[in-house]
């Protein structure tokens, strides 16, 4: 008997919804149409996440995996078929490949090591890449693709200007004074989106000119 029972029933659930007796809407569904209701049932986990929802966050975990599930089961029947199994093992195989101090004989003397080991697996793995910043997804939201981008320009020595520092002080004060900037730039008719998307667009051709210098 499966330990569990529920997944498989879900599983089963979703080849029903979508199978030739099922639901119009439900098969009528792409990989792209769904890309929405994705970022939707993400946000809504983060919010049951940081607001100490437990059973929130039980439900939103649920819609988080459903969505998987759909995806998978469209993936399942596309001309390059992959199945929800075939997808659980790339990622256990990936995770495993990239915790050899776990399921190799690889010792490492703390965390540092750990992400040490962890970034040069994966620097192998995407080898193929041009660049390191090729990981870094175009539609991230601003803030959340800036810090992408600022980690891993910091590992090239390559840092923004310094245009004076935040007051100091915990997450709650670095928000209020955040909140005040942005309301700053609504005040002066600047869109603060589109204002951090052109200076991220300067600052990675900045980066990536250091890289291949590195690289030369």
């Amino acid at each position: 008997m499966s330990n569990y029972p529920h997944l498989e029933r879900l599983i089963e659930t979703m080849a029903q919804l979508r199978g030739e007796s099922g639901c119009e809407w439900d098969r009528e569904q792409t990989h792209e149409s769904l890309v929405r209701f994705l970022i939707e049932e993400t946000y809504e986990l983060v919010d049951a996440i940081e607001s100490g929802d437990r059973e929130g966050m039980k439900e939103e975990l649920g819609d988080v995996l459903y969505q998987l599930l759909f995806h998978a089961d469209i993936a399942a029947s596309s001309d390059d078929a992959f199945t929800i199994d075939e997808v659980a093992q790339t990622t256990d195989e990936k995770m495993r490949r990239r915790h050899p101090h776990v399921f190799g004989d690889t010792e490492v003397a703390g965390v540092e090591d750990i992400k040490a080991n962890w970034q040069k697996i994966k620097a192998e793995e995407k080898k193929h890449r041009e660049s390191a910043f090729d990981g870094v997804p175009t539609h991230l939201t601003g803030i959340a693709r800036a810090r992408a981008l600022l980690d891993k320009a910091e590992k090239l020595g390559v840092t923004p200007e310094a245009v004076g520092a935040p007051p100091a002080g915990d997450e709650a004060t670095f928000g209020t004074w955040l909140l005040a900037t942005l309301n700053g730039a609504r005040a002066q008719g600047i869109d603060p989106d589109r204002a951090l998307r052109e200076a991220m667009r300067s600052f990675e051709e900045r980066a990536r000119a250091a890289e291949r210098e590195g690289a030369e």
